[in-house]
């Protein structure tokens, strides 16, 4: 089975007998890891274990509602964003899908599950969408993903076209799937369309807990839809039991680390920044993503990858992304001790 993601530490080929650690920049999960109180909430968990989950997520949709000042009946948790996501090409089978190229991959796999069609919305080589994207929303789209910011670019939507969007999604009919899991890195929590989820029950948000809470073993993710209909049957379209007791207690109390999540926002705004300009300096081409990872090219050079495991260290290529090559790669933010690491290995190889 091929592997479409990052964080692929458990390859066999990456073992070694010296048992060196692995410095793994090919999953972008927060670089202060998981918090004191959620790792206590997981323990505490366990005491908890001999019973069944709640199958409804009750206190956890409870703090959720609570978070968002909206009603409990308007969240659905899952076994990660992942998971929402077939449960939700489970739950439509659409006709046809809008997505754009490049982007997450899960989209297109999830609906190729179901058998729909697709049209792509082919972003020029600066990987910014345009207002010509609305030209191919029409009635005969049932269903449109976009990822905001953009996974593998970083790139946020221009905040009026993504109104516009979601006005002409109304107006077609389209169930438009908003992918914010990376948006809280942005520390730009304007840029959310939560606050439009009561007045467009045709707008579904995507959320995850796995990346600003260093959680993604736990597996925990949520969207915000008003459409009951439609949760229903998206709760329906899985397991009875998608979050475990554990992950749960964990997305309660990680809903109350604000503290933590500012210290996240400034250190990933600060590392991206030296990142960036390290690898420019090495005459990469670098987008100015805005979430905890940046997207880059490196002409000429299509095993960046491969020279870097002598090292131990993982990016993520990119050549599996719809329309991208492989001089493409993406590269989590971490600490400065770990970022000057991999830049030190890179300048080394190329």
């Amino acid at each position: 089975m091929e592997l479409l993601h990052g964080g692929n530490i458990y390859d066999e080929n990456l073992n070694t007998e010296d048992g060196a650690p692995l410095l793994d920049f090919s999953a972008n999960i927060n670089p202060l890891g998981m918090p004191d109180s959620v790792r206590r909430a997981v323990c505490g968990a366990l005491d908890l274990a001999h019973n069944y989950p709640d199958p409804l997520c009750r206190k956890l949709r409870a703090a959720l509602s609570e978070e968002y000042d909206l009603p409990a009946e308007y969240f659905l948790c899952g076994n990660g964003g992942a998971d929402l996501i077939y449960r939700l090409a489970y739950a439509l089978r659409p006709g046809k899908a809008l997505l754009t190229a490049p982007t997450f991959a899960e989209y297109e796999e999830a609906l190729k599950q179901t058998g729909t069609d697709f049209c792509f919305y082919e972003m020029q080589k600066d990987f910014v969408v345009r207002e010509d994207i609305l030209t191919q929303m029409d009635a005969s789209v049932d269903v449109m993903f976009l990822c905001n910011p953009n996974n593998p670019t970083g790139l946020l939507v221009d905040e009026n076209l993504l109104l516009r969007i979601l006005e002409k999604a109304r107006q077609c009919g389209i169930r438009l799937v908003l992918d914010e899991c990376f948006l809280d890195f942005t520390g730009q929590p304007e840029r959310s369309l939560v606050s439009y989820a009561e007045k467009y029950p045709h707008l579904l948000i995507l959320k995850s807990f796995t990346k600003m809470y260093a959680m993604p073993g736990l597996r925990l993710g949520y969207c915000i839809c008003p459409d009951q209909e439609l949760l229903s049957r998206m709760a329906a379209a899985g397991q009875c039991w998608g979050v475990s007791v554990p992950a749960s207690e964990a997305g309660i109390a990680a809903l109350k680390e604000k503290e933590y999540t500012q210290r996240a926002i400034r250190l990933v705004r600060k590392e991206r920044i030296f990142l960036k300009s390290e690898l420019e300096k090495l005459g990469f081409e670098v987008w100015d993503g805005q979430a905890d990872y940046l997207f880059f090219r490196a002409p000429g050079v299509h095993d960046l990858y491969e020279r870097l495991l002598p090292q131990r260290i993982l990016i993520r290529r990119c050549a599996n992304y719809r329309g991208l090559d492989d001089t493409y790669y993406r590269a989590a933010v971490k600490n400065h001790e770990e970022n000057e690491r991999l830049m030190q290995a890179i300048a080394s190889v190329v």
